[in-house]
């Protein structure tokens, strides 16, 4: 480390301080000074134990411990001063209670891209962290949601596991939780364990077994990814209460035109909507606010105008952009002609 401090005190000195008048070996230090910098800047900061010898603790920035990249194995000693940790792209196999006990001032966890399993982390190892806003755990070998998580999480990462269940109690009392990614695990069913998650504004559940909407969805969802399921029917009215949400992606799905309740698509502010690679025969009605439809890879018949547009005139004419409808059973030609009058702001429709 002192090599290293070395190294950059020569880089940024200019050549008449590096090699300062023999009789003031101090005035390099001067020199600083009258450039803005002092001693503290520049030495490592020890409060609460040192930085171990595989990570950097940066002095211009001594409440961040980098141990990323460096082939750990096993959790390196944490100072207490630290607020942002990042050990992704490591080997780490457990999360011992001990592990992170002293450092309760952390914000950020960056764990993804590890080997932990569930049974490996301890039932008390992110107890102590009240502050915590990120945790990220995804590509490790979790089959469950490590248990006592900090209710202090915004930001929740855990994707690329193999968890097959969540509890109720595994996210309650999240209120503050706005970023939740399950993507690419085995859950089959989620129960209400989304119950309380009042500012959840992203949940991503693609790639999983969901043979259903999820429960108890928080009303404040922005976006909702649910593509790569089974799910084959959605509930009646499940879009009414979700006043801000706007893209919806439920393509890779079995959903047929009987699993699609009337006008549930229908919904005011809707701006993207994924319905492609399903078992759809019709094209279901949408909002003339929705400005991205994908509808590719299903079964449909007929270009159906009367879905995107009720009434066509000067003032009333569909907002889409894009409208993705080939891989069908449809041509250019069933395409009707006055369509360029309800799908006049349309940059790409394809069939």
């Amino acid at each position: 480390m002192r090599g290293v401090c070395v190294f950059l005190l020569a880089c940024i000195m200019p050549l008449s301080v590096a090699m300062p008048d023999r009789q003031d070996p101090f005035l390099w230090l001067s020199a600083l000074h009258g450039r803005g910098y002092n001693e503290g800047s520049l030495l490592a900061d020890t409060t609460g134990g040192e930085c171990p010898d595989e990570c950097d603790c940066p002095p211009s920035f001594p409440i961040a411990m980098y141990c990323d990249g460096r082939g750990l194995t096993a959790m390196p000693t944490v100072p207490s001063r630290m607020k942002y940790l990042y050990l992704q792209h490591n080997e780490i196999t457990a999360l011992p209670d001990s592990a992170l006990a002293n450092t309760t001032n952390l914000v950020w966890v960056m764990l993804h891209h590890n080997a932990l399993s569930t049974d490996k982390i301890g039932k008390r190892a992110f107890a102590k962290l009240q502050g915590l806003e990120r945790l990220y755990l995804q590509h490790n070998n979790l089959t469950g949601v490590p248990p006592n998580l900090p209710r202090s999480l915004r930001d929740l990462r855990l994707n690329n596991n193999n968890i097959n269940k969540i509890t109720p109690e595994a996210l309650e009392g999240m209120g503050n939780l706005t970023i939740l990614y399950l993507h690419d695990n085995a859950l089959t069913e989620m129960g209400t364990s989304l119950r309380g998650l009042n500012s959840l504004t992203l949940l991503d559940v693609s790639g999983n077994k969901l043979k259903k909407v999820p429960d108890s969805l928080p009303e404040r969802i922005h976006q909702l990814y649910l593509e790569s399921n089974a799910i084959s029917a959605v509930p009646e009215g499940f879009l009414s209460k979700f006043s801000q949400l706007q893209y919806i992606r439920m393509g890779h799905n079995q959903l047929t035109d009987k699993g699609i309740p009337p006008n549930t698509f229908n919904v005011t502010g809707l701006v993207e909507l994924d319905l492609s690679f399903n078992q759809l025969e019709r094209i279901p009605p949408v909002s003339q606010t929705l400005e991205h439809l994908y509808l590719q890879a299903n079964h449909i018949k007929e270009f159906t105008l009367g879905s995107f547009c009720s009434v066509v005139d000067v003032i009333n004419f569909s907002k889409l952009r894009t409208v993705r409808l080939d891989g069908n059973e449809i041509s250019t030609g069933d395409v009707p002609s006055d369509s360029v009058l309800c799908l006049r702001m349309a940059n790409t429709i394809e069939v």
